[in-house]
């Protein structure tokens, strides 16, 4: 391919090609399968999301463009079966888009976001076909919290939920009573069990809020990692390190560290 000052889309889809082609492709490429992409293409979406949390407008520009490769991967190798090309993709997801906003290319009216949602989900139902559970589409490989996000949200559409935010509170603390009750017989299999409830608990009351659980686990995480590297950064500075320190000493090492980012927001 020739060196051009700006390439389009296409030639991102003729690059897919000849990485897959039979003669003269990338051998690693042509080992790969969808299930071994697979795993690249949730990264890419994470690094998205990574970029755009850290307000890096660079780096965000180059993991959409990794993101972008992925679909068109994925399509190289359905069309290499006959399956369908990244043309249908486009073609689908379009008119996907279209059938889904008839306040934007119909004759519907929407005047806030409450009214889009209630359009979308019309729409939604208006294209599925007959299901035998209320809890069917919801994808088997999305992160845990997410997951059961997305089956409570489906479980209350047909009135499956608590109707007071007090009433998942209660509930949590019935499950958290049960995994003490485990912890206190040693029970591995229960103990797992009930961590299990209080956990998708929590994600029901994030849901209830109307939070994502996911996001703010990833958003905690990322502060945690933030403030624990502060503290070793300090030791450092000492001459010292966490073997030096007792629990207390840590503690009083996570406190400053604390402070630092409510003056830094301040």
């Amino acid at each position: 391919m020739k060196t051009r000052e700006h390439y389009t889309l296409d030639d991102l889809i003729e690059v897919m090609a000849a990485l897959r082609d039979p003669e003269g492709g990338c051998p690693w490429d042509l080992e790969q399968d969808f299930k071994s992409i697979a795993p690249y293409t949730l990264e890419e979406a994470y690094e998205v999301a990574d970029a755009i949390d850290r307000d890096d407008i660079r780096d965000l520009r180059e993991e959409l463009g990794d993101l972008l490769f992925q679909p068109i991967y994925h399509a190289q190798m359905a069309s290499e079966i006959g399956a369908f090309d990244i043309h249908n993709v486009i073609h689908d997801v379009t008119s996907k888009m279209i059938s889904r906003h008839p306040h934007v290319f119909g004759d519907k009216d929407a005047a806030s976001a409450s009214d889009v949602n209630q359009i979308w989900e019309q729409q939604k139902k208006a294209e599925k076909k007959p299901t035998d559970s209320a809890l069917d589409g919801v994808t088997t490989t999305l992160p845990a919290l997410l997951k059961a996000q997305k089956l409570q949200k489906k479980a209350a559409k047909v009135g499956f939920e608590w109707t007071e935010l007090s009433d998942v509170f209660t509930k949590l603390e019935e499950e958290l009573s049960e995994l003490k009750e485990a912890c206190a017989k040693r029970d591995e299999n229960h103990i797992f069990e009930e961590l299990g409830d209080v956990l998708f608990v929590i994600a029901n009351i994030g849901r209830v809020l109307g939070l994502n659980a996911e996001e703010s686990l990833r958003q905690c995480n990322n502060k945690f990692e933030t403030r624990f590297k502060g503290m070793e950064h300090d030791l450092r500075i000492q001459g010292k390190s966490f073997g030096d320190m007792t629990l207390n000493e840590m503690l009083k090492l996570w406190s400053k560290q604390k402070e630092k980012a409510v003056n830094n927001a301040a």
